[in-house]
């Protein structure tokens, strides 16, 4: 352990065992932070695990299915009840979905698929870790979402109402919680360009664009639209999204909240 920036925290992060889920989780330990990960395949999150206790951090892992109300609060209360609270929680949780698919040929199915995944493991989370934090102890729920919550293109019905209704709900809640001394911030990284080799689910998602393109999936990432539609010409790494959300979630960052972190690198939107 390195850095101090979250010491004496604890952080638990649902979809620990992903791409964006383990990064953040590493950058967490390293600065302090007692980490505990979430989610459905224990052999990624021991993966995770190990990088953190090599690095001299502390993480306990549970395999635990975001979609079940009873088993998140069960691993909530009990990390509460041994750990004495908790102060940073962060959904980064990943569902399976469509893009490239235009009304005439989306089902009802495929369109919900996002809204309702995603929103049903936030609504889930966020309701099972706010109960044990604030007050006297400064709490923070961090979310993610993506540029579709404001990009006007076609073929992202459900991913964009999805990650709009991701923005929405963290804003709202920030207004709620507010009284309580929680703090609740929004990370809207674009497509991550080191995402597919660190395991993301995105090497599958993209395959359809990348194919209508000509491209391999990194090749899209790395120069191809995505890219060019940012105003930096380059899509997001995964360490800048840990590094930031570290400093989102500590007290230096004890003035914000109901806001979006635009993490995009700048994507063009309507």
């Amino acid at each position: 352990m390195t850095g101090s920036l979250l010491g004496g925290k604890n952080a638990v992060i649902y979809g620990g065992g992903g791409a964006i889920g383990g990064a953040v989780a590493r950058v967490f330990a390293r600065e302090g932070a007692k980490v505990f990960i979430a989610g459905r395949t224990q052999a990624k999150l021991d993966a995770v695990a190990r990088d953190i206790t090599a690095a001299g951090g502390t993480v306990e892992t549970a395999q635990v299915d975001v979609l079940d109300q009873q088993a998140v609060e069960k691993h909530a209360d009990a990390i509460a009840a041994t750990a004495g609270g908790i102060d940073i929680a962060l959904n980064a949780v990943s569902v399976m979905h469509d893009q490239g698919t235009s009304l005439a040929d989306l089902s009802l199915e495929e369109f919900m698929r996002p809204v309702d995944g995603f929103l049903r493991t936030l609504f889930i989370t966020s309701k099972a870790v706010a109960r044990h934090m604030g007050r006297e102890r400064p709490g923070v729920i961090l979310t993610l979402s993506e540029p579709g919550s404001k990009l006007a293109v076609g073929g992202i019905l459900g991913h964009s109402v999805s990650s709009a209704g991701k923005e929405a709900f963290s804003r709202v809640l920030a207004a709620e919680l507010a009284p309580s001394n929680i703090r609740v911030i929004g990370i809207r990284p674009h497509a991550v360009v080191d995402a597919p080799a660190a395991g993301s689910y995105t090497k599958d998602l993209f395959k359809q664009t990348a194919a209508a393109a000509g491209q391999s999936v990194q090749e899209l990432l790395e120069g191809g639209g995505m890219a060019q539609g940012t105003l930096l010409k380059r899509l997001p790494k995964l360490s800048e999204i840990a590094e930031t959300a570290a400093f989102l979630a500590s007290d230096r960052a004890g003035a914000m909240t109901g806001t979006i972190a635009n993490l995009s690198a700048g994507a063009l939107v309507d």
